[in-house]
């Protein structure tokens, strides 16, 4: 009866807009805790870092194997709604000497590894993959598991342009063991696409998305953004229906994040004027999701949907979904290493950021270093708090039951999320809380009352983009 009562009373006491109104703030997204600019200024020396990564190998190589995320920055031209760390350059000779630094990098690893991995998942993330040649790829990848194994139930998936993707792309990637990709639509409306400068016509997503079946590929998902300058609720909804003519496995719908004070000008091709307001920007949130679901789609954590028979769904109904800087994994594994410029790595012991300047990683990698510079040695508080931070956002539960993820700013915790307990956005257990299916698009403000490193220090100027 208790749970049934406060079903009822779930948004009773503000309208969505009023909710949106006062939770609309800056917050993080959690693809880590602490998250980059809560990491201790100190950082880590390159001694630590490797103990953390030998520690975290020891405990998992055997079991769950590990995560590769190999960073390939290069894109032709500039999308101005982008906040990746890449390089604009049509000069494809960077290719060849980027991938030799990147094998380099993984040989440095290799001999810190008291022996062989395990490789559970290899993402290729951008910039944009496939700006490098099928040949080059097969390159890296071959290179790269020349001195590994693979679990048996590994997972290879990378990012493609819809514009420069090849069935050669497609095909070789596949026969390397991939069999998932993504591909970048954010909006089909020609203003939109012209405003953001992403010029791509559905014909191009459509022929790889087929291509990708014929081929054998088994999870394809299209990337969607709201809250882009110059969309509308009219451009969004066609956006959704020309998707649902191609049925990818997996949807992500992200949230457009605006932090020109961070990406400088790639982020300032366009009036701020121009971009959807607070509730503007929710209803096209809100009009996805309703039409996603009429359509099949399940919402797994935050901002992502997927059909009932991939991966990404059994891992929600199996609890064993996890959220990292590779975004949200069907899999755990303890250790990932991040090769290539900017790339992160976590040993779940420690965070670790490869250099952000391409020159500068390459002649550091190539005088026999581990190219980082800088990074975060978490304690035992952290670890608490990142249990139950990826608690929230991959199940939208936590407990505190067990003693072990108790801390001693419990009690003050619980306190500021009352008042979120009043708006309907969390129910409280005899030892945990969940978070109602209404109150998901809320989820970064929940997690944000257990960030205890944000709340102690909280930012003089704006670092994150706003929460809804």
């Amino acid at each position: 009866m208790y749970f049934r009562n406060l079903a009822k009373n779930y948004f009773m006491s503000l309208s969505k807009e009023e909710l949106i109104r006062k939770y609309n703030i800056p917050g993080p997204r959690y693809t880590s805790y602490p998250t980059v600019p809560f990491w201790d200024e100190k950082g880590i020396d390159k001694k630590d870092w490797i103990t953390g990564v030998q520690k975290a190998f020891d405990e998992s190589n055997s079991i769950e194997g590990i995560s590769l995320y190999i960073h390939l920055p290069f894109c032709e031209n500039l999308c101005t709604f982008c906040g990746c760390h890449k390089r604009i350059t049509k000069k494809h000779s960077v290719e060849e000497p980027y991938i030799d630094t990147l094998l380099k990098e993984w040989k440095l690893y290799l001999d810190i590894l008291p022996f062989k991995p395990r490789i559970k998942e290899i993402h290729l993330g951008g910039g944009t993959p496939t700006f490098f040649s099928s040949d080059n790829l097969k390159k890296l990848i071959n290179g790269i598991l020349a001195d590994a194994d693979v679990t048996d139930n590994y997972e290879f998936s990378f990012e493609g342009h819809p514009n420069n993707t090849t069935k050669e792309h497609l095909q070789t990637l596949y026969d390397l063991g991939f069999r998932r990709n993504s591909f970048g639509v954010q909006d089909y409306d020609p203003l939109v696409q012209k405003t953001i400068n992403r010029i791509q016509p559905f014909e191009n997503v459509k022929r790889v998305t087929e291509l990708s079946r014929e081929i054998g590929y088994t999870s394809i998902s299209h990337d969607l953004v709201f809250g882009l300058p110059k969309q509308t609720l009219e451009s969004v909804v066609n956006t959704i229906n020309k998707t649902r003519e191609l049925m990818p496995d997996r949807i992500a719908y992200y949230s457009y994040a605006h932090v020109p004070w961070i990406k400088g000008v790639g982020q300032r091709g366009f009036d701020e004027s121009d971009l959807p307001k607070d509730e503007q920007k929710r209803e096209l949130y809100e009009i996805g999701k309703k039409m996603f679901a009429e359509i099949g789609y399940v919402e797994i954590g935050m901002d992502h949907f997927a059909l009932k028979h991939d991966s990404l769904y059994k891992a929600m109904k199996n609890k064993t979904l996890h959220r990292n800087f590779m975004g949200y994994t069907s899999g755990t594994t303890k250790l990932m290493i991040g090769l290539g410029m900017s790339s992160i790595s976590d040993s779940w012991y420690a965070f670790a950021q490869n250099n952000k300047s391409t020159e500068e990683y390459q002649a550091i990698v190539n005088n026999g270093e581990i190219p980082i510079f800088r990074g975060h040695l978490l304690n035992n508080e952290d670890l608490i708090i990142r249990r139950h931070i990826l608690n929230i956002m991959c199940h939208f539960e936590t407990s505190w039951e067990d003693e072990s993820l108790q801390f001693e700013e419990l009690p003050e915790v619980t306190k500021r999320l009352k008042e979120m307990e009043n708006d309907g956005l969390v129910v409280f257990t005899k030892n945990g809380l969940m978070v109602p299916e209404k109150a998901r698009p809320f989820v970064r403000n929940i997690c944000m009352a257990f960030d205890l490193r944000l709340l102690r220090n909280k930012p003089k100027t704006r670092i994150f983009s706003m929460t809804i």
